[in-house]
């Protein structure tokens, strides 16, 4: 028999326990060791039955122990301390508080997943894990964070397979009263007041509605919004059934709910909790866009003020941030689908041809019919960011159609590289080794460089411990994906002998789009199998990834490379676990010795696992893309050579596989093999039974990537980026378009309105110079006259520059400078005179061009417009 309705109870805690209630309830405990070892000790087999769940763990003491517990007390003393903890770290001042004024007082971050913990599984892959690292290093840092997203009523799918190796997928139904969440409610004297819902009109005089949902990730609030509710009809009800589960009119509706009801969830909360209104709009990728339509429909209704100027004024405040590298990465809608649901009253006081013209593709390539959720980001957003160095290059060529005669390198599009969270991720025995050797100050102060104060022996010993803890966990995991695909306890007995905890452990672990390349090992496979069976340095792997549940493609490459996991010969060298998420994570990024990446380059927006690996103490091995492309130095791991000859996609994955194989065989196994100093710990390779011995090489690479790559990596640094180089100018920005009744934001959209107007009519007439010898040399100063037509602007709407550097064959510039040169005299008639000087400052063939491009105290970049003359 089957419920027809379910639903949590949680546990009544006795007086002396009811701090670990708060406790529990704040994720903070899913990346505080301390906490999450109290948990623990109170009863470890609850705990591991719990999942590590706090929550559920509660729920699943019995009273008698809750008893016991309670008149314990040095349990009561210890759950007293770690609630004062909580309580401080709540509270006292952080690195923002030590800001100037113009940090913003409060900063929106939308995102459609979040990964904050296995226990409210609402993220897929790296977007939702970046998310969360977001959310988790600004509550450390004391940054006024409020994340908004959807709650998914199954998260994203649970992943196992076939007998024939074929990936199934199920959707488990989350109960939200078993989740660390509350319910948003108007207030009352018992707690128990109305729940808050907001509302969309949808066409057909349909209505979405929608209840929020608040987690507390630390000090940061997390609104995520949920469709589940009596109120609406049964399509509506489903509108936040999974994450990434449909397509058409149902994933436009999850981002108008995403988008625009995220809005309409701040404006709650801020009523209900009286916090500051954000002075920043962070949209983390395209999916959130619709965020601002609904802050113009607020300008334009509340304010009254027009599209332009409603444009203006937000866009000064908003951040996009774009993850993808592949435009088959951005959701597209037909035109007819986004018009056809603004009809219906989502924002009434904004035209819908002006709605539909952010999103639409009427650029060089671009398909008119198309609303590109993308595009509307980098729209409505003043400030944009890719996700690495070279993302963000890539992001600047892709987007580049939106800036016609702008060089890529001229996109205004910046890059902050992404972190990771270092607390969720590096494992409890690195930081013990921390704290033991250099104490917690060392710690707490983020001292990588104490890395190579640790002895050889020491730190060995730790990584083999990391690594027999995943090979324990591999099994484990194994036996029970056996066990789903029908085999029989009989026949199992082999998964208590796969991987060694002595041989060198190789992770690969993502999601499984094609470009990832996950067969990419398979392309030879006597060679690999070899390599896996070496009789002096062998090697294990440990692969996981799920493929999305409509990407056949993708499955088909599991199932390839399950088939040969299967085999008899190698499957105690090579496993590949299901369902992988956090809690897998946990253990495997420790564990591994080396973390393999091999995407087509540079399709990888910047690949934060191998971060996590890093901090761990693993090396790299990758292909020179996403952040691995600037922080490889040749000793924190290795780099596989590109094919970039031009080759088919046949040979290119031949060519780079073999120069896989070629490190692993000739590079990677000889140095962790290597040994030349002898301890009483440590592994020993294969070719000598029983030595115990560490390889000095392999250690001293592990120390340098910790001491190195630690800061580099960590989500702290990514945050100051964020804050320093997007938040803190966009509140600036922000404060500045609505001082005084709006008088800039109206001044600068009256002013675009202008500019645009007359900028067919703008062009350089002709360029003169002097001061060039007939035989230039370098230090010569060339003085440039332009002579511009400006029609109805002046001088001082534009910008007119002197770009020079290195001429190719071509005349193409490489090397670039950029001098603005001076109004020098008005000519009468909209002709303007400009003038400067360049100095010479390198050898070779030397070139120049003028160009202009409009100027305002209220842009972020002359390239903002979108609007050039070259000479």
């Amino acid at each position: 028999m089957k419920a027809i309705r379910r639903f949590t109870v949680r546990s009544v805690l006795p007086e002396p326990l009811r701090p670990l209630a708060g406790i529990a309830a704040n994720l903070r405990w899913s990346w505080h060791h301390p906490t999450r070892e109290l948990f623990a000790s109170l009863h470890p087999g609850v705990w591991s039955e719990s999942g590590h769940d706090p929550i559920k763990f509660l729920g699943q003491i019995g009273r008698g122990d809750l008893h016991a517990l309670a008149a314990d007390p040095e349990v009561v003393a210890r759950i007293t301390t770690a609630a004062d903890d909580l309580k401080r770290y709540l509270e006292n001042p952080r690195w923002y508080q030590g800001l100037g004024d113009d940090a913003p007082q409060a900063i929106a971050y939308f995102s459609p997943e979040f990964g904050i913990t296995e226990v409210l599984p609402q993220y897929s892959g790296g977007l939702g894990i970046l998310a969360g690292d977001h959310l988790k290093a600004a509550s450390d840092l004391g940054v006024p964070l409020i994340g908004v997203g959807l709650l998914y009523q199954a998260g994203y799918f649970k992943q196992s397979l076939s007998r024939d190796a074929w990936q199934q997928e199920t959707y488990p139904v989350l109960d939200p009263d078993g989740l660390p969440l509350t319910l948003l409610r108007e207030p009352s004297g018992d707690g128990n007041g109305a729940e808050v819902q907001i509302a969309l009109p949808l066409p057909n005089g349909r209505r979405l509605l929608a209840r929020i949902w608040r987690a507390d990730v630390g000090r940061v609030p997390l609104l995520l919004l949920d469709s589940n509710v009596p109120g609406n009809d049964d399509a509506a009800r489903g509108i936040t059934d999974r994450l990434y589960g449909g397509g058409g009119d149902h994933r436009l509706q999850q981002e108008l709910l995403l988008g625009m009801g995220g809005v309409k969830a701040l404006r709650v909360y801020q009523r209900l909790t009286g916090s500051p209104a954000p002075e920043v709009f962070h949209t983390n990728e395209g999916h959130a866009g619709f965020l601002g339509v609904e802050r113009i429909q607020e300008l334009m209704a509340g304010e009254s003020l027009s599209f332009e100027e409603a444009l203006a004024a937000g866009r000064a405040s908003t951040v996009f941030t774009t993850h993808t590298p592949v435009p088959a990465g951005i959701d597209r809608f037909e035109i007819a689908q986004i018009q056809h649901f603004f009809q219906a009253g989502l924002a009434p006081a904004v035209p819908v041809d002006r709605i539909l013209g952010l999103g639409r593709e009427n650029f060089q390539d671009g398909n008119p019919s198309v609303f590109n959720m993308a595009v509307m980001g980098l729209r409505l957003a003043q400030r944009a960011n890719g996700v690495a160095k070279l993302h963000g290059e890539v992001s600047r060529g892709m987007f580049a159609a939106l800036w016609p005669g702008f060089d890529h390198a001229d996109v205004p599009i910046t890059s902050v590289t992404n972190g990771v969270h270092v607390p969720s991720w590096v494992d409890g025995r690195v930081s013990a080794l921390a704290r033991q050797q250099f104490g917690s100050d060392a710690e707490s102060q983020g001292r990588w460089d104490l890395a190579y104060n640790v002895s050889d022996e020491d730190l060995w010993a730790v990584r083999r411990e990391m690594r027999s803890a995943l090979v324990d966990d591999v099994r484990r995991r194994l036996r029970a994906s056996w066990k789903k695909r029908g085999a029989a306890d009989a026949e199992l007995a082999w998964t208590d002998s796969v991987l060694d905890p002595d041989v060198l452990t190789i992770g690969f672990a993502r999601r499984v789009p094609t470009y990832k390349r996950l067969t990419l090992m398979l392309r030879d496979p006597a060679r690999l199998k070899a390599l896996l069976l070496h009789p002096n340095h062998p090697l294990q792997l440990v692969i996981a990834g799920k493929s999305h549940p409509a990407d056949d493609a993708g499955k088909k490459m599991i199932q390839e490379l399950v088939r040969f996991t299967d085999d008899p010969e190698v499957r105690h060298r090579i496993v590949f676990l299901p369902n992988y998420d956090i809690a897998m994570a946990r253990t495997l990024f420790p564990g591994c010795d080396v973390w393999l990446n091999n995407p087509l380059r540079p399709l990888e927006a910047c690949g934060t696992s191998g971060m996590k690996a890093a901090i761990n103490g693993s090396l790299n091995l990758s292909v020179m893309d996403g952040w691995w492309d600037e922080m490889y130095d040749g000793e924190n791991g290795w780099a596989i050579p590109t094919a970039n000859n031009d080759a088919s996609t046949e040979e290119r994955d031949n060519i780079e596989a073999a120069a896989l194989y070629e490190l692993l065989e000739n590079q990677v196994a000889p140095k962790f093999y290597g040994t030349t100093v002898s301890s009483g710990a440590g592994a020993a390779g294969p070719s000598e039974p029983g030595a115990e011995q560490v390889p000095t090489h392999w250690v001293s690479m592990i120390k340098h990537t910790l001491a190195t790559l630690g800061p580099a990596v960590s989500a702290e640094r990514m945050l100051h980026d964020y804050v320093n180089t997007l938040y803190r100018p966009a509140a600036v920005a922000g404060r500045d378009a609505v001082a005084d009744s709006f008088a800039q934001a109206k001044g600068l959209a009256a002013w675009i309105s202008k500019v645009r107007s007359s900028w067919p009519g703008v062009h350089v007439e002709h360029v003169d110079s002097m001061g060039v010898s007939e035989e230039p040399q370098i230090g010569d100063v060339l003085r440039v006259n332009a002579y511009v037509s400006l029609q109805a602007l002046g001088s001082a709407d534009v910008s007119v520059d002197v770009a020079f550097g290195r001429a190719g064959e071509s005349d193409e510039l490489s090397d670039v400078t950029i001098l603005e040169l001076a109004p020098a005299e008005d000519l009468g008639s909209g002709r303007h005179l400009f003038s400067g000087d360049l100095v010479i400052d390198r050898s070779g063939p030397f070139g120049y061009t003028v160009r202009i491009l409009p100027q305002h105290q209220a842009l972020a970049s002359k390239a903002e417009l979108g609007l050039i003359v070259n000479a």
